[in-house]
């Protein structure tokens, strides 16, 4: 399918291209973006068993390289676009990045920061969450699937 442009959905497209190289690399196919000002300036999956490293979730990765990017350690006029609802752990680096929005795909009733009861994101984010959502389910279906499948 065809997205506008700049749109919330073009990106979170893109963040689900990160995701298929994950899945294609047999890691939970989560893909992050982060944008400023209209252009992406970070692209990230889950590398946790390539790097052998619990920390190396697709939006930690996606931080780094964004700060890198801009030189700076916070994300101010920044959006990221992720896959799956952030961990407590992703959810604490984004506030510490002072994140401007965070666009989500598919919640993760499991583990998503949204479980605790206390706000965990910094007071200005700006959550938007359902992007894609469908698409974004479906690639974490196919994994935990084939998984399965590897198992029996």
């Amino acid at each position: 399918m065809v997205y506008p442009v700049l749109s919330d959905e073009y990106f979170m497209n893109e963040a689900l291209k990160e995701a298929q190289k994950a899945l294609d690399l047999e890691e939970v196919p989560v893909g992050a973006v982060v944008v400023n000002q209209n252009r992406i300036i970070a692209r990230a999956h889950n590398q946790t068993q390539q790097l052998n490293d619990v920390t190396a979730h697709a939006e930690m990765i996606a931080i780094t390289s964004a700060a890198n990017f801009l030189g700076a350690k916070y994300l101010v006029d920044c959006t990221l676009f992720v896959t799956l609802e952030p961990c407590v752990m992703c959810a604490a680096a984004l506030k510490w990045a002072q994140l401007d929005r965070l666009v989500i795909a598919a919640p993760d009733p499991k583990e998503g920061f949204s479980l605790l009861e206390e706000q965990i994101l910094h007071k200005k984010t700006k959550v938007v969450p359902g992007i894609l959502e469908k698409e974004a389910s479906l690639l974490l279906k196919q994994f935990f699937l084939l998984r399965r499948n590897q198992r029996n």
